[in-house]
Order: structure tokens, then C-alpha cells, then sequence
């Protein structure tokens, strides 16, 4: 397969500084991704009521990187928010692969 090794995408890029100037925000870059993960990741965020706002934007049109900003409460903080979330996608998905693959099986047999 062509597609890039999958711990890639999440590798934090060498002289990365942390946001200061709001208290428990937040932002993440996303290598090699675009709307399609940015829209489900900012939707499963906002699903987790500690996190007063979550959103993404891709820098410019030929770059193929998203950045993510999370904004919690004091309870949690963004990359708890943000890993909780990536988490809870990932068995959101595997439970949806199930699903289809007993679907696909009745239909088949």
C-alpha cells in the first residue's frame, strides 16, 4: 500500500512550542490529513462535555496538514480531551467494521 506508516501523522515536528496564552487550549497538528478526519475528530470533541470548544483549519489548500485547537474546562485538559476522543473514534469505527462484516456475511452466504 502507498499510504504513509500511521504513527507518522501524529509525530510532533522538531522547535514545536506550546500555546501559553490560554489557559488549558490547546492545538495539534495533523500530518498528512484534510477535512474528511479534521470534521469527524472536531464532531466526536464536542461530544465530550469538558470541552468548551474544538475546531480545526487547514492552513493553506496545497498543504496537507491540518491543525486542531481544543479548548477544556479545568477538569480535563486538551490532550486528554483529545486522546479520549481519538479512542472513542477508534472503537466507534471497529464496532462499525463488525457490524458490516456480519452484514456482509449474510449476504454472501
Amino acid at each position: 500500500m502507498n499510504a504513509p506508516d500511521r504513527y507518522e501523522r501524529f509525530v510532533v515536528p522538531e522547535g514545536t512550542k506550546k500555546d501559553t496564552k490560554i489557559i488549558n487550549a490547546a492545538s495539534f497538528t495533523i500530518e498528512r490529513e484534510e477535512h474528511t478526519i479534521g470534521n469527524i475528530l472536531r464532531m466526536q470533541l464536542h461530544r465530550d462535555p469538558n470541552v468548551l470548544f474544538a475546531g480545526y483549519k487547514l492552513p493553506h489548500p496545497l498543504q496537507y496538514k491540518i491543525i486542531v485547537r481544543i479548548h477544556t474546562t479545568s477538569q480535563s485538559s486538551p490532550m486528554q480531551a483529545y486522546n479520549q476522543s481519538i479512542n472513542d473514534l477508534d472503537r466507534e469505527l471497529d464496532h462499525l467494521k463488525n457490524a458490516f462484516e456480519v452484514k456482509a456475511s449474510f449476504c454472501y452466504s
